[in-house]
């Protein structure tokens, strides 16, 4: 298993306000509409769903076609600026999603940062390589591409990189 995480980033500008962004984050369920069709994305935990540090969110995926179960902590809630979700249970060894609203220009700046490790023990650096990082940026792509759907902007505006 690598030691170091590897970390993907993600920026986007929206010209809505801050007020405006952050409240959607705040339903769980919107992630459902973030995340692209070919995960088969659901949120399994019942409403309401009290996002605030300290939450459990159960969701159900498919990746590559296995169905598989992903659970995350809210570990650290900032409103409106900034919330982290973990994996506690999933695909990944880690899964550590720090995600940033930001005033800018009249509209807001969207950042992810997300430390990853694939399982994978000694195969996972093959893991990420042929599959992991591809898949995660086809993802967060989607997302820059929902995200302005939503509040506006050019989705080619955005980036998402490997660091």
């Amino acid at each position: 298993m690598p030691r170091t995480p590897y970390v993907l980033r993600s920026s986007l500008w929206v010209p809505a306000p801050l007020e405006k962004v952050f409240p959607f984050f705040t339903d769980a369920h919107n992630l459902e509409d973030l995340t692209p069709p070919f995960l088969r994305f659901r949120v399994l935990t019942p409403d309401p769903i009290d996002i605030r540090e300290g939450a459990l969110i159960d969701y159900r995926i498919g990746l590559h076609g296995i169905p598989m179960r992903w659970r995350t902590l809210i570990s650290r809630w900032e409103p409106p600026h900034a919330f982290v979700d973990e994996q506690l249970q999933g695909p990944y060894t880690r899964w550590h999603h720090t995600h940033t609203f930001e005033p800018k220009d009249g509209g807001t700046l969207l950042g992810d940062r997300v430390e990853m490790i694939p399982k994978g023990w000694v195969l996972a650096p093959l893991v990420q390589k042929l599959f992991v990082a591809r898949d995660v940026q086809r993802i967060f792509a989607y997302r820059l591409q929902r995200m302005t759907a939503h509040f506006g902007g050019d989705p080619s505006t955005g980036r998402v990189w490997f660091e």
